[in-house]
């Protein structure tokens, strides 16, 4: 609802628009609201061989390993965002708009690595991996954030990535959490 973002959904537009070589505009007024402008640049022949190239670094990726992940964000974009570089990542990504769903997930589905929102209404990504642990699923877990300190004892033993992120720090950060065995993050 109005008022209960975290505010991260606009930076992260901002640093996909940035990488893009685009421009975003805002225009607010008081009592009116928001109006946002997204300027991209036209597609060049150019651009289409980083498009192939991409998409072969993708395939070496998948044949080196690949995961199967649970992506855990209430931010529709941020997920859309995160799902889609884990996908060009290699891996492949279930999604799940909250703590509840992600463990209705976990029960269906088999998982390599839980990449969750720290800040989540109604249960957190501490609390869900709370819950992961009560139920025996010591899975690996990665936390997203964007606040810059956490309270003590907030998920302190976890692997974390700050928001917003981009592709090669995602990659970075998978790749030492799926290293990790999920059990020391539930002492």
């Amino acid at each position: 609802g109005i008022g209960k973002g975290t505010g991260l959904g606009l930076s992260m537009v901002y640093g996909l628009v940035e990488e893009a070589g685009g421009r975003l505009i805002l225009h607010s007024q008081l009592g009116e609201g928001t109006a946002v402008e997204l300027w991209l640049r036209e597609a060049r022949p150019e651009d289409q061989q980083r498009v192939v190239t991409g998409t072969l670094e993708a395939l070496h990726r998948v044949e080196i390993g690949s995961l199967v992940v649970l992506a855990v964000d209430d931010d529709e974009l941020v997920l859309m965002n995160t799902s889609a570089m884990l996908e060009e990542l290699g891996h492949r990504v279930l999604k799940a708009s909250s703590g509840a769903e992600a463990l209705a997930t976990l029960q269906r589905e088999a998982v390599d690595l839980v990449i969750t929102d720290f800040a989540m209404p109604h249960m957190t990504g501490i609390q869900l991996v709370e819950a992961m642990r009560a139920r025996n699923a010591h899975i690996p877990v990665l936390l997203t954030t964007g606040y810059a300190e956490l309270q003590p004892g907030a998920g302190a033993n976890l692997p974390r990535l700050a928001k917003p992120f981009g592709q090669d720090d995602l990659e970075r950060a998978v790749r030492q959490a799926a290293g990790s065995t999920g059990r020391r993050a539930a002492e």
